[in-house]
C-alpha cells in the first residue's frame, strides 16, 4: 500500500460542509448556539454597555424590586443585579471554557499514547483514570479547589483536573477503533515514526467525538463554577459570579425573590444551551448519519 506521508489523512471537506449542513437543519442546535452567542456577546461587551458599575452600592436602594432604574432589582447592599449578571455572565463561560480546555491539554495526549501504544503505558494510564473516574465528579473538584485555595483561577483548574479522566477514558477508546485502520498501517510501513502517526493520521480522525464531549463538558463545568462560587472557593465577592449571587440570594428568598431569579435562570439557559448544541454536534459529526 502506497501512502504520501505528506498528506495528512482527515476528514474530507465535503464531510464538513455535510456536517454543517446537517447542524444549520437541527432547530434545538441552532437554540443552542443562539442562546451561547447571546451570553458570549454579553459577557464581551460588557465593558461597552451602559449600565451601572456592579461594584457600585446604593444604601438607599437595598433590595428593590425590578423597575425602570433598576431592570432586574437590587440586591442586599444597592448593587445593580442587572449589571453584575452581565459581568458575572464573564466569569461562567470563562470558566466553562478554560476548564475545558484544560482537560483537553492534559486528557487527550494521556489518551492518545494509552490507546496508541498499549501494554503496561496503557494500563498504568488506564488504572490512574479508573481511579479519578471513581471519584464523583463535584466531589473531587471541591476538595481541589479546597487545597489549591479560593479563586476563579483555582476553581478552574480545579474543575479541569476533575473532567480530564472522560477526556482520556474518550480518546482511548477513539484511538484503539483507529489505529488499525489501513492507512494506519500504510503509515506504519513506510516508516513514519509513532509521533507522526499519532498526530498526522490518527489524532484528526478523533477529534469528532472529542468535540462533542466538550460541549456537553462545559456545561457541566459551568454548574460546577457555580456550585464552587456559591460555596465561596470560585469568584470572590465583591467581583460578580452568578454562583456568588446566588449564595447571596438565598438569604433573602422571601423579601426579594429576584435576587435568585436571574441568576438561576442565567444558568439554566447557557446549561441547556450547550446541551442542545452538544447533541446537535453529536448528529452532525457522526459518519453513519446520512
Amino acid at each position: 500500500m502506497k501512502l504520501d506521508p505528506s498528506v495528512t489523512v482527515n476528514i474530507p471537506a465535503k464531510s464538513g460542509n455535510r456536517a454543517w449542513r446537517k447542524l444549520k437543519a437541527n432547530r434545538s442546535a441552532l437554540v443552542g448556539l443562539c442562546i451561547i452567542l447571546f451570553f458570549a456577546i454579553l459577557a464581551l461587551s460588557a465593558p461597552l454597555l451602559p449600565i451601572a458599575d456592579p461594584l457600585a452600592t446604593s444604601w438607599t436602594a437595598i433590595r428593590k424590586a425590578p423597575s425602570a432604574a433598576h431592570w432586574m432589582g437590587t440586591d442586599d447592599i444597592g448593587r445593580d443585579i442587572l449589571s453584575r449578571m452581565i459581568w458575572g455572565a464573564q466569569a461562567s463561560l470563562m470558566a466553562g471554557i478554560f476548564s475545558v480546555a484544560i482537560s483537553i491539554v492534559i486528557g487527550v495526549p494521556f489518551g492518545l499514547i494509552a490507546g496508541y501504544f498499549g501494554g503496561w503505558i496503557d494500563q498504568v494510564i488506564s488504572r490512574i483514570t479508573e481511579a479519578f473516574l471513581a471519584l464523583p465528579f463535584l466531589i473531587m473538584a471541591i476538595a481541589l479547589a479546597a487545597f489549591l485555595g479560593p479563586s476563579l483561577t483555582n476553581a478552574m483548574i480545579a474543575i479541569g483536573l476533575s473532567a480530564m479522566p472522560v477526556f482520556v477514558r474518550l480518546t482511548r477508546g477513539q484511538v484503539l477503533a483507529v489505529k488499525t485502520e489501513d492507512y494506519v498501517e500504510g503509515a506504519r510501513s513506510i516508516g513514519l515514526g509513532h509521533l507522526d502517526i499519532m498526530l498526522r493520521y490518527i489524532l484528526p480522525n478523533i477529534t469528532a467525538p472529542i468535540i462533542v464531549q466538550a460541549a456537553l463538558t462545559v456545561a457541566t463545568a459551568i454548574i460546577a463554577e457555580a456550585s464552587l462560587s456559591f460555596l465561596g472557593l470560585g469568584q470572590q465577592p465583591p467581583a460578580p459570579s452568578w454562583g456568588s449571587m446566588l449564595n447571596v440570594a438565598k438569604n433573602f428568598l422571601d423579601q426579594a425573590p429576584w435576587m435568585a431569579m436571574w441568576p438561576g435562570a442565567a444558568i439554566f439557559l447557557v446549561v441547556i444551551g450547550f446541551n442542545l448544541l452538544g447533541d446537535g454536534l453529536r448528529d452532525a459529526l457522526d459518519p453513519r448519519e446520512s
